[in-house]
């Protein structure tokens, strides 16, 4: 479609082209303050688009809590609470400052993050650590066990991982996920065989990094036995596939989706930077035993970034195990994947589908499309409690609201004039 001098389906093109030509390099580990862009000491990064402390969902409240607790600028939830009432504490989207986060997503100065370097386009893209499953940070947990948890990764392991990447030269997170998409994975929800090839690839720089046989043990078994490892990097890696995206004038792809928990946020490639929201969704899904959807919060966190880069539920098709912890059947893993063809630009050239002949994922979600079928991406998600300090209920699937999509169409429209 050419509209005045706005060819929209050539830019949809470019801004696609430039999200698969993103080669996401993993090249090491910093404090987030030394390494994230306007990091400081009383900024704490969230999920999902912006928003105030009194809006704020039980679980990112409870991940602000301990965040602070974690930084030593609180003693107590009390006091934690009481610095932000009192405006000590500001808080920002990751993706405002080049960074994702799951869940609550809450990053803070102190903490460690992955660095991904972008090889091809050179920006830089960062994402904390993964806690693992159970009662974590990151589904709004702070009790000791949670903080101890959070001192062992960015003291214990965080050191050691980048001293193995420095060994290692780096890893290819985009040959890395194309690899683990063909050994089961979908790359949101489910990240078995990625993880494997992470500690493969990292366990012998590790077993010579380390600074004695102990601590290497300690990081070997933090990364065998947490089958989300990887996550955390691979959405740093999709933040630096998507941003190549995001700037393309003329564009109707969308660059970013996220949640806070409170709000489901998109931005637009051809939009600048403006966010559309609206409420977000409970998901569908599989609860652990003795919780109900009527424990669950609204969607929450910044992984949305895998399906906006064309995994996760996208290829739900290469990964049809993971219906025994969303739900569904293996053949609603290929019908997700085959419906997500419809509203997009593309189909990936380096992330493809053994089942379905090689056929690469769906790509580039096109405003226009979404629209015009009212079908909107799908999402795999985890399902946090709606209380603070609860932790993870379950996992599900969930669908952006279609009114952040009709939002951002007009907004197209009047941008563009047409």
């Amino acid at each position: 479609m050419t509209t005045g001098t706005i060819d929209i389906d050539a830019a949809n093109q470019t801004a696609v082209a430039r999200m698969m030509a993103a080669r996401p390099q993993l090249t090491g580990l910093g404090r987030a303050r030394d390494v994230v862009p306007g990091m400081r000491d009383n900024l704490l990064l969230h999920a999902g688009p912006p928003i105030a402390w009194e809006r704020m969902s039980g679980p990112l409240r409870g991940a602000v809590i301990g965040a602070l607790l974690y930084e030593g600028l609180a003693a107590d939830e009390a006091g934690a609470v009481a610095l932000v009432e009192k405006g000590e504490i500001d808080f920002a989207p990751c993706h405002h400052h080049a960074t994702v986060g799951p869940m609550a997503g809450v990053t803070s100065a102190s903490m460690q993050v992955y660095v991904v370097e972008d090889a091809v386009h050179g920006h830089r893209t960062f994402s904390n650590l993964n806690e693992g499953y159970g009662k974590v940070l990151r589904y709004g947990a702070y009790s000791p066990e949670v903080l101890d948890r959070l001192r062992f990764l960015n003291t214990t392991v965080a050191p050691v991982l980048a001293a193995a990447l420095d060994r290692a030269g780096g890893l290819d997170l985009r040959a890395l996920l194309a690899e683990a998409l063909h050994m089961g994975d979908e790359g949101h929800n489910r990240n078995k065989a990625g993880s494997i090839l992470f500690l493969k690839l990292l366990a012998p720089h590790i077993a010579r990094v380390a600074p004695d046989g102990d601590t290497a043990g300690d990081v070997l078994r933090y990364l065998g036995d947490n089958a989300l490892a990887v996550l955390n990097p691979v959405m740093a890696a999709c933040k630096a596939m998507a941003d190549a995206a995001h700037g393309v004038e003329g564009s109707t792809v969308v660059s970013t989706m996220a949640r806070n928990g409170t709000d489901f946020g998109i931005r637009v490639s051809g939009l600048g930077d403006r966010w559309f929201t609206a409420p977000a969704m409970v998901p569908d899904g599989l609860y652990f035993p003795g919780f109900s959807s009527a424990d669950a919060n609204p969607d929450i966190g910044d992984s949305t970034i895998t399906e906006t880069a064309g995994i996760g539920a996208f290829a739900m098709a290469a990964a049809p195990a993971i219906v025994t912890f969303i739900g569904g059947s293996p053949k609603d893993a290929v019908t997700a994947t085959l419906e997500m063809y419809e509203i997009t630009v593309a189909e990936h050239a380096h992330f493809t589908i053994p089942g379905l002949g090689f056929r690469g994922t769906p790509v580039g979600i096109d405003l226009r499309q979404v629209v015009e079928l009212g079908v909107t991406p799908r999402v795999n998600t985890g399902i946090a409690h709606r209380l603070a300090g609860v932790g993870q209920v379950g996992a599900g699937l969930v669908r952006p609201p279609l009114a952040v999509f009709e939002e951002a169409l007009v907004a197209f429209a009047e941008r563009y004039g047409f």
